[in-house]
């Protein structure tokens, strides 16, 4: 069966091919720069581009199937496979960064010289490189903000870290034009290749903890504030006892909520199952994109003020 990108939102289909065709114009630049210099810190910066074109492409393939609706085989949806795209993106960066390391040291064993002869268009060209991607991987981020989208956030995050790479590689070249010192270079190399390893050691990280399930501490204060909100007879309507067992996870972009609601045993199940749906509207409301599920149980506090008011108000409305 042929792929199609057509089910993709528009505004993050035309990000995710920006950041492809970029990551591959760039890659080929950069390569360019490094056979006209021999430099270290260039043959750095254009290891992590070729990391750029395959987890832009992995972007773009993740994004398609995050979009595919949840079906038997996959009820809760497609969603992780944002997080193994980002784990993938984390795991090259690394390689990436042990080969630069090891060619930065080479280099520097050797002391190996430059090319002066083609510094300045080496420099030019890395020039070209760091604000274009300085420029998509902005737009990115801010698209994949906007969207909810951990690939394109991601995606974005790792381009802005490539123009950091790239100005490290340029400030090594510049160093070398100015000094005549080819160590220069091999140090600028070195650091390139700490920067882009923590970098992808953070993004296997947090990959890592999406697939594991790890709970969002932003998402925790929001979904305890709505609850909080309605327990108890001072709490906004409609009004629960407690709750308990709150629990909440992320695929991908989309949310999983489930919680206990704990409400006057009086209460029949139809004025119940009410109550515990407009929690779960405003739930899902509140994440944008999620699925709240509430499960009720009667109250069992012998001192619950919302049970005495619950039965005081069925005395009083007795004939």
């Amino acid at each position: 069966m042929a792929l199609s990108l057509a089910h993709i939102p528009k505004i993050e289909r035309r990000a995710a091919l920006a950041a492809l065709i970029t990551a591959v114009v760039l890659t080929a630049v950069k390569f360019v720069a490094y056979f006209l210099t021999g430099s270290a810190a260039v043959f750095s910066d254009a290891l992590e581009s070729i990391v750029n074109v395959v987890a832009a492409s992995f972007a773009l393939y993740s994004l398609y199937w995050t979009h595919i609706p949840a079906d038997p085989d996959h009820p809760y949806g497609h969603g992780k496979i944002e997080f193994l795209s980002a784990g993938l993106e984390g795991g090259m960066i690394l390689l990436a960064a042990l080969l630069a390391a090891a060619k930065a040291f080479d280099n520097f064993v050797r002391t190996g010289q430059l090319r002066i002869a083609h510094l300045r268009l080496g420099i030019v060209l890395l020039c070209v490189a760091l604000i274009s991607n300085a420029v998509v991987g902005l737009i990115l981020v801010r698209t994949g903000r906007r969207t909810r989208s951990a690939t394109l956030e991601a995606d974005g995050q790792h381009l802005m870290s490539d123009a950091v790479t790239s100005a490290a590689a340029l400030a090594g070249l510049v160093a070398v034009r100015l000094t005549g010192l080819a160590w220069a270079d091999s140090a600028a190399a070195l650091l390139v290749a700490l920067y882009i390893s923590w970098i992808g050691a953070r993004l296997v990280h947090e990959a890592i903890g999406g697939l594991m399930d790890r709970q969002d501490n932003s998402d925790q204060r929001l979904l305890r504030g709505i609850l909080d909100s309605h327990v108890g007879p001072r709490g906004k309507s409609p009004r629960i006892c407690s709750y308990h067992k709150l629990r909440h996870r992320h695929s991908g972009r989309y949310h999983w909520v489930d919680f206990h609601i704990m409400v006057p045993g009086g209460w029949n199940v139809r004025h119940s199952h009410e109550v515990a749906s407009a929690i779960e509207y405003e739930i899902e409301l509140a994440l944008k994109e999620g699925n709240a599920t509430a499960h009720i149980e009667p109250c069992s506090t012998a001192d619950c003020p919302s049970c005495a008011i619950e039965k005081m108000t069925a005395v009083n409305s007795t004939p």
